[in-house]
C-alpha cells in the first residue's frame, strides 16, 4: 500500500498514543438535544444501543435522525476485541429485553430496524433465543418496518444462527470485521474461516435475508489483503460489505496504524462492485449499521 494513500500514525505502539485525526474522519457533533432526548428515551426502557458503547462517530447524525441500533442480551460482552469499547462482562437476560426493544421502535416509528448484541458465550445457545425473539417483538409491533440483524459467529453453532434466522430478519449482517491476518489482535477470541461458514449458512437459509459483512481499515492490514477479504467474501455469497475506517474509542484499545484516504476507500468500493456485490459503502466514517436502510434500498434495487 503506498504511502501516497494513507496518512501513517505514530510510530509508537504503546496505547497512550492518540494521533491527530485528519479531517475526513471527523464529524460534527451538534445534535445535543436529539442526542440527549433519545438517550433519556432509552434509559428510561433500560436499552443500549451499540452507538454509545462502542463511541460511533455518527451518533450526533444517526439520533437526530432517529436512527439507532439496538444491542441486546445485556450491556456487557464476553469478549475482549481489541478494537471494541464495550464493557466486559456478563448480565443476566431481561426478558423484557425484546418487548421494551419492541416499544421504543414502535414509540420512534421506525420503518428500518437494527438489532446487534453482544457476544454472549456463557449462554449455551449464545443468546440465539433471546435474539430471535426480539425480532419477532419488533416484526409483531411494526409488520412494515424491515428489520437487519448484526449477529456475533454464536462460536459457529449454525443452529444458534438459524435460530434467529427463523425468526425472519429481512438483513443477515455478521462483521468479519479485519483480514484473516490481524485476528489475533483484532478478534482473539473468533475465527475468519467460521465468519464465513456463518455468512455462507445464511445465504443459503429458507428466510432468504440479504447477506452483509462489514470490515474495518487502519489496522495494519495491506490493500491486497483488504481485496483478498472481499474476494472471500463474495465466494461465501455475501451481497452487501461496509467498510470504514478503524478509530482508537478509548486508550485501552488498539492504536490506528494508518488513517486511509478517501480515494482509496473509493477504490476499494469500485474492487468489490467489479466481484459482484450488489452494494459496497466504503468511506472513513462508515459503520457497519450507518445508514443501514439506504444502504438496504440500494442493494435491492441493485441486479442480483
Amino acid at each position: 500500500m503506498s504511502d501516497s494513500l494513507v496518512h501513517i500514525a505514530s510510530p509508537r505502539t504503546d496505547h497512550s498514543a492518540r494521533p491527530r485525526l485528519p479531517e475526513w474522519a471527523r464529524k460534527p457533533r451538534t445534535h445535543f438535544e436529539s442526542l440527549n432526548t433519545l438517550k433519556r428515551d432509552l434509559r428510561r426502557l433500560g436499552l443500549h444501543t451499540v452507538c454509545e458503547s462502542a463511541r460511533c462517530p455518527n451518533i450526533h447524525e444517526c439520533f437526530h435522525r432517529k436512527a439507532a441500533t439496538f444491542m441486546i442480551l445485556g450491556g456487557r460482552c464476553t469478549r475482549a476485541c481489541g478494537f471494541c469499547s464495550v464493557p466486559k462482562g456478563r448480565t443476566p437476560l431481561d426478558p423484557a429485553e425484546p418487548g421494551h426493544v419492541a416499544r421504543m421502535a414502535a414509540d420512534m416509528n421506525l420503518r428500518y430496524v437494527v438489532i446487534t448484541s453482544v457476544n454472549r458465550d456463557d449462554l449455551p445457545d449464545g443468546g440465539s433465543r433471546h435474539f430471535a425473539e426480539t425480532v419477532r417483538a419488533v416484526r409483531r409491533a411494526l409488520p412494515e418496518a424491515r428489520v437487519e440483524v448484526l449477529t456475533p459467529d454464536f462460536c459457529g453453532d449454525l443452529d444458534a444462527v438459524a435460530r434467529v434466522l427463523d425468526a425472519a430478519p429481512h438483513v443477515f449482517n455478521h462483521n468479519v470485521e479485519t483480514v484473516p491476518r490481524l485476528y489475533h489482535r483484532v478478534r482473539p477470541q473468533a475465527d475468519y474461516r467460521q465468519s464465513l461458514r456463518v455468512l455462507e449458512f445464511a445465504r443459503t437459509h429458507p428466510a432468504r435475508a440479504l447477506t452483509k459483512s462489514g470490515l474495518m481499515v487502519g489496522l495494519g492490514e495491506t490493500e491486497e489483503e483488504v481485496r483478498a477479504l472481499l474476494a472471500g467474501l463474495r465466494d461465501a455469497g455475501t451481497a452487501v460489505a461496509t467498510i470504514g475506517q478503524y478509530l482508537q474509542p478509548t486508550r485501552r484499545n488498539l492504536p490506528v496504524a494508518a488513517y486511509i484516504e478517501p480515494a482509496q476507500f473509493e477504490r476499494y468500493r469500485d474492487y468489490g462492485l467489479s466481484l459482484g456485490f450488489q452494494m459496497v459503502f466504503s468511506g472513513p466514517l462508515v459503520r457497519s449499521s450507518y445508514m443501514a436502510d439506504r444502504i438496504d434500498e440500494e442493494a435491492r434495487r441493485a441486479p442480483c
